[in-house]
Order: C-alpha cells, then structure tokens, then sequence
C-alpha cells in the first residue's frame, strides 16, 4: 500500500493545501455508494465509490480573498450552494478511493489558489532593432538582384 504523503497533516484532521490553506476533515462530508462498472460480483455488493462535498462559501479554511478565487477558479465544479463534489471510484477499495478522492480535492484547490506571476512587458533592444533592419534590407537587396536578372 502506498504510504500517504505530505498533503496530510495530521492524519483524521486536516489536509494541507500547498498554498496556505489547510482544509479540516470536519468540514468535508464523505459519501460512500455502488461503483458502477465492470468488477463482478465484488462491485454489486461494495460500496467503493466515495463522494466528497466541501462547502467553500462557508469553509473557515480560506480567507475572504482565498474563497473568492476558489469560487471563481472551480465555478464550473461548484454548485448553487457552494458546495464543491469530487467523486471517485477507479479504486476497489473504499479508502484508496477516499484517499484519492482527497488527493484531487487538494489538487483542485491548490491549482485554484496559485497566483500566476504577473506578465513583464518587455522591448527589444537596440542592437536586436538594427539587426531586425539589416535583415530586411539584405532582403529587400537580394529580391531587387533577382528582379534585374529576368527583366
């Protein structure tokens, strides 16, 4: 089994979210139901598929700026509620499918957090303008050579 890595902070209480955030375990409700699928009779008598809801307009894990982002960042994953529902079931266990549920959710929420450094405007340099120009007129040159030569 894989041994769990530092997105977990103190295992049963909250997971870390690179970026500042740390998501109690309390607030996140955890629903287990029917994987559907090919798996045989194992998967019409487990309960594997784990559903995980987390409130992000109601979270005391995010700041006001931090919530605004996340809302507007995973808008097509939340609902009307604020709630925000990652689902998984690849796995034939329970809580390999809860582990990695909570894994995404973290994954999610991180992406949603990270600030993107803002663009720089830059201007070519002198010596890259002058280039540029001697380029184009060894151009202009060589097609004006062409041009003598068929007329």
């Amino acid at each position: 089994m894989e041994q769990p890595d530092e997105r977990w902070v103190d295992e049963g209480k909250a997971l870390a979210v690179p970026g500042g955030a740390t998501i109690p375990r309390s607030e996140i409700e955890a629903r287990a139901s029917r994987a559907g699928g090919a798996g045989g009779q194992h998967v019409n008598t487990s309960s594997t598929r784990i559903e995980l809801r987390w409130n992000v307009s109601r979270s005391a894990a995010l700041d006001d700026a931090q919530r605004a982002r996340v809302m507007s960042k995973l808008a097509s994953r939340i609902d009307g509620e604020g709630v925000l529902r990652v689902v998984s079931s690849a796995r034939r266990s329970q809580l390999q499918n809860r582990e990695a549920a909570e894994a995404r959710l973290v994954e999610l929420v991180a992406e949603a957090l990270r600030q993107e450094k803002p663009r720089r405007k830059t201007k070519p340099s002198r010596a890259a303008k002058q280039q540029r120009l001697d380029e184009k007129r060894k151009r202009s040159e060589r097609k004006r050579n062409r041009r003598s030569d068929f007329e």
